[in-house]
């Protein structure tokens, strides 16, 4: 097989959560330019149906799905929707949030909040996609979205990056226990790209400060997240599985 066909993805089937905007927007465009059918999952129908308009404009195929990823009977209910156009080969766990994480002043909604989305959300939905995957022979892949946070410790932000520790650890159980149905799991860890979710920290004096400690000295654009993401969702990585890639600037490398 050929470098440029390691990454086509015609014929195969993605689940994107979060996938109206931010990073899951891009994730979306990117796997849709590829090739792929895309199904845009979230819980807001208008960012879904414009990055769906965006997609189908460019030639590509997109589907919208509303979804709590937290609820295992809409996690399951969504699927069925699903096998009325196929069996899902790729699902990016995308959704999150994210929340104020001083541990002294962090209530304990945000915090449950955080765990339920960050983590359960996404052990929801790939499990009920591993289980049409097996049910019809398929191998597949999952790439959990998790960040640069779940590897480095940045003071005042705990919740967040515990969630995405979790993320991290979760994501190589799945690699383990499901290797022996062909089905690949990896993780992102995004460090801080322009997006609405991290725009308020981003914009603040701590925030400025924080990205000129940073080695690159500026933030990541979305689109430089499709290199990885594409290779992890396609062909091109058939022998990884329990990777982490960061896609950070340099944030979460150890510095003296």
């Amino acid at each position: 097989m050929t470098p440029a066909k390691l990454f086509d993805m015609t014929g195969k089937l993605a689940l994107i959560t979060g996938g109206g905007t931010g990073l899951g927007r891009q994730f979306a465009l990117t796997l849709a330019d590829a090739g792929a059918t895309v199904i845009l999952a979230a819980r807001r129908a208008e960012p879904l149906q414009a990055t769906a308009a965006e997609i189908l404009a460019a030639g590509g195929q997109a589907n919208c799905l509303a979804l709590a990823v937290t609820d295992q009977d809409a996690v399951q209910s969504a699927f069925e929707t699903i096998d009325r156009i196929g069996v899902v080969d790729v699902v990016v766990n995308n959704a999150g949030t994210a929340g104020p994480g001083s541990l002294l002043d962090v209530t304990e909604e945000t915090w449950d909040r955080l765990v339920d989305v960050n983590v359960k959300g996404a052990w929801c939905v790939a499990r009920a996609a591993v289980k049409k995957m097996i049910g019809h022979e398929r191998r597949g892949s999952i790439v959990n979205i998790a960040s640069a946070l779940g590897l480095a410790v940045q003071k005042g932000t705990a919740n967040y990056p515990a969630s995405k520790a979790a993320l991290l650890h979760l994501t190589k159980a799945m690699a383990v226990e499901w290797a022996r149905y062909g089905v690949r799991v990896n993780a992102l860890a995004p460090g801080y790209f322009k997006t609405d979710l991290s725009d308020g920290y981003l914009s603040s004096e701590r925030g400025k400060a924080m990205v000129q400690r940073m080695p690159m000295r500026r933030l990541g654009d979305p689109v430089e997240l499709s290199g990885a993401l594409l290779l992890l969702a396609s062909d091109a990585s058939t022998y990884m599985t329990g990777s982490v890639i960061s896609v950070d600037g340099g944030l979460a490398v150890p510095a003296i």
